[in-house]
């Protein structure tokens, strides 16, 4: 059985598993993949409890050029640095995106302009843009009518989020100057105040309901 065979069939069981599970994406370069250790823990438990999903409570990790991402319909990436994609990841990941499955970029400061470049390798025949205010995104769960909050002051600029689509589906969500995950790590972490850690989880909560009903 080829690899192209053994891929088609891991894309049609994307879409007809039914998984409600996220994975953290591992990425060469040299990046700290592995940063908010705590997050994606502490949002899952939030999404269970508040939009009704029914996610294992551990996430796993899974490569970009493997074959696993196709387990699950929704990635998350984070990091302060480098990113380095091969030929062979970016076309994975592109499959992959095409495909049905959402891919959540959280910049925790400074990994914008390796993965801004990374990311032209993996749609090169688009460009990157800003979400607007009035895309779904934004109110699937909670409501954000003036965009991402704030969770750290990183550089003191407003956060922003920028985007690709793909049949009119937002497939990619690349998140700045916000830092979404830190607010999703345990309280003790960074000590944020629990205003500020509801909004990070409620932004989340957002996103992933948005990437599993669409």
């Amino acid at each position: 059985m080829n690899k192209h065979f053994i891929s088609i069939l891991l894309i049609l069981g994307f879409h007809f598993c039914g998984s409600q599970n996220l994975a953290v994406l591992k990425y060469d370069g040299g990046g700290d993949w592995y940063s908010n250790p705590t997050a994606l823990k502490n949002l899952i438990q939030f999404c269970n409890s508040n939009i009704q999903t029914a996610m294992d409570s551990k996430p796993e990790t899974v490569e970009v050029g493997s074959a696993a991402i196709f387990e699950y319909p929704f990635l998350h990436m984070t990091g302060h640095g480098n990113v380095v994609f091969s030929d062979a990841d970016s076309q994975n990941l592109r499959t992959y995106l095409v495909s049905g499955g959402f891919l959540h970029i959280d910049d925790n400061y400074g990994m914008k302009p390796y993965v801004l470049e990374a990311l032209k390798t993996v749609f090169p025949d688009k460009k990157i843009s800003e979400i607007p205010l009035d895309h779904p995104i934004y109110n699937t769960a909670f409501s954000f009518p003036k965009g991402l909050p704030k969770i750290h002051e990183h550089d003191g600029l407003s956060p922003k989020a920028l985007g690709y689509f793909h049949d009119g589906k937002l497939v990619l969500l690349f998140t700045y100057e916000s830092d979404l995950g830190d607010g999703w790590e345990d309280s003790n972490v960074h000590n944020d105040p629990e205003a500020v850690r509801l909004k990070a989880l409620k932004m989340g909560a957002n996103i992933v309901k948005y990437a599993f009903e669409n």
